[in-house]
């Protein structure tokens, strides 16, 4: 059940899945408040900067054979790396290699979280791109300069490859690695709701994230049932082209806002959920049947999980007569009592609050009392 501040939002009846680990809840609050229920599970753990013996062996080879070039992928990512260094009492140090650098930043930003470490002279594209950062690199010429490439997670793809095959050298600063959950059932949890396509939508805020998300479902054997339910079913949400990518690989289709940004992000989940919904004109009324509630002329109705099984599986065929065998099998772990059809109906009638949007067809089913208007026919 939803909170009554928010069962009139526009995802009200709608199940989003959030695989985030760095800001997944308040991502959830924001699509708690505009009606969505949430299944929360970090597809990944973000290693602390101040943790990674890995980043302070880079932090300290970058010391001892300065840089050429070093570039900023991420605001929090440069701030994390600075500060890390500093805990190990290597900043000073670490900023004097950088001072004696050029500096490149891949937006405004980073380049904003440069000039915070007392650094000047970051350049950065106005869009934000890695590719108008790697643009501008090989336009100067990179073969024999040393790179220092500061991660967030993983590196934008093709871009270090890019930069060796030109001839420079790359080190990779690896801020904010990420592993595998500490805890992983509520990702399997979240898997398995996607993949029985109990959810309308998962987002995506890093690549990392996705392919760790896909990952582990083919590492449970559950990837076809996955991928299907991504492709049919379940909408792709990702803050930004490069978040998509591990998803696209997969033939799985992703919607991305303009704004690479997490407050668009759920803009655009906000847009995309209800235009996907199915709205029916039943016996008069207007029937919008979304993930887990039912709105009857804009009015949010609670149905049992059994009732909203039975509700999709006569919305798939509106006006149709859907038999009673067919309708048990659409039942959460169905048997082989009709009698429980039954039950459940008269369940769904009641939450509906309008019994005669389900018609029963003696001897038959059930029907949905779909208008004349309808564009689909009826039955016979």
């Amino acid at each position: 059940m939803q909170d009554d501040d928010t069962t009139h939002g526009p995802l009200a009846g709608f199940t989003v899945g959030v695989t985030a680990a760095r800001r997944g809840e308040e991502q959830a609050t924001l699509l708690k408040r505009r009606g969505a229920a949430v299944q929360h599970a970090p597809a990944l753990r973000i290693v602390p900067p101040a943790e990674d013996g890995e980043l302070r062996n880079t932090t300290q080879e970058l010391i001892d054979h300065a840089p050429d070039v070093v570039v900023a992928t991420t605001a929090i990512g440069f701030r994390g790396w600075v500060e890390a260094a500093h805990g190990w009492g290597l900043g000073d140090a670490l900023l004097e290699r950088l001072r004696g650098a050029e500096l490149l930043a891949r937006g405004p930003e980073a380049e904003a979280a440069v000039r915070a470490a007392g650094l000047a002279g970051a350049w950065s594209p106005g869009s934000a791109s890695p590719a108008e950062v790697l643009d501008r690199l090989l336009a100067e010429g990179v073969e024999g300069r040393r790179i220092a490439v500061q991660l967030h997670g993983e590196p934008p793809p093709g871009f270090t490859e890019s930069l060796r095959a030109a001839g420079a050298g790359t080190v990779r600063v690896p801020v904010h690695r990420w592993t595998p959950p500490r805890d992983i059932a509520p990702l399997d949890r979240l898997l398995d709701a996607t993949a029985a396509r109990a959810l309308d939508a998962v987002t995506f805020t890093s690549a990392p994230a996705a392919a760790s998300f896909l990952g582990r479902a083919e590492e449970r054997g559950l990837l076809p049932e996955l991928l299907g339910a991504l492709r049919d079913d379940v909408l792709a949400a990702c803050v930004g082209p490069v978040a998509a990518l591990p998803l696209q690989a997969r033939a799985i289709p992703t919607v991305q806002p303009e704004r690479f940004r997490l407050g668009p992000l759920v803009q655009l989940v906000c847009a995309q959920l209800p235009n996907r919904a199915r709205v029916l004109p039943i016996a008069g009324h207007r029937v919008e049947v979304r993930g887990h509630a039912v709105l009857v002329d804009g009015e949010p109705r609670a149905v049992p999980p059994a009732g909203m099984a039975l509700l999709h599986a006569l919305a798939r065929r509106p006006g149709w007569v859907v038999a009673r065998a067919d309708l048990l099998r659409a039942l959460p772990g169905s048997g082989t009592d009709e009698h429980a059809v039954e039950t459940a109906m008269a369940r769904l009638r009641s939450a509906l609050g309008v019994p005669k949007l389900i018609q029963t067809v003696v001897k038959r089913g059930y029907r949905l009392s779909l208008d004349p208007a309808g564009d689909t026919p009826g039955a016979s």
